[in-house]
């Protein structure tokens, strides 16, 4: 099947096209395409799954760029965040299938890459959280920052030896400076 990218799609049309396995986010029946990652951006991608997987333990899914089906100003939306987290006990009975996450998750993690703007993720921080995920890291490997973003509380900024716990995250003991020297950002 082939669709352009200007084509205005539903939610299910777009999830059962070609364009929904490429880097193309959705929302409103328009298909926004997501950049390619660069060197740092990869670097803690990979070395954050490895430790959440690591932390993880049986506990729910970790995801790279694992589509999300959400409302966003009630309109169909489904971002690719650069990680997410899904708990076990939130997913109940849902059988997962290769298919976007059916429910907003606990934990979604966007890396600024150079082309974006922190001013613009902190709105999409926003966007999740109003969509029903509970935390969002937003991660700046320039500054060597991450940034909390909460439902009912403003956003924490930590750095360096800053603890990421979490009551929502329970046992997850992790640090910026952590993450930044396991992907050789320090």
């Amino acid at each position: 099947m082939s669709i352009s990218t200007q084509t205005k799609l539903t939610l299910a049309e777009f999830l059962s096209s070609p364009l929904a396995n490429e880097n193309y986010e959705y929302f409103d029946g328009k298909l926004i395409e997501k950049m390619s990652s660069k060197f740092s951006h990869s670097r803690v991608t990979g070395q954050l799954f490895i430790l959440l997987e690591n932390w993880n333990q049986g506990k729910g899914e970790v995801g790279i760029e694992w589509g999300v089906c959400l409302k966003r100003k009630g309109k169909d939306w489904c971002p690719i965040p650069d990680l997410l987290y899904i708990s076990y006990e939130k997913l109940g009975e849902i059988e997962l299938e290769d298919d976007a996450c059916p429910i907003p998750p606990e934990l979604v993690i966007e890396i600024i890459s150079p082309d974006q703007s922190f001013s613009n993720l902190s709105e999409k921080a926003e966007a999740y959280l109003k969509a029903g995920v509970n935390r969002v890291w937003l991660i700046d490997t320039q500054a060597k920052k991450i940034t909390i973003f909460y439902p009912d509380s403003p956003p924490q900024t930590k750095q360096g030896e800053d603890g990421l716990a979490d009551n929502l995250l329970p046992d997850l003991n992790l640090t910026p400076q952590q993450i930044f020297q396991k992907a050789r950002l320090i």
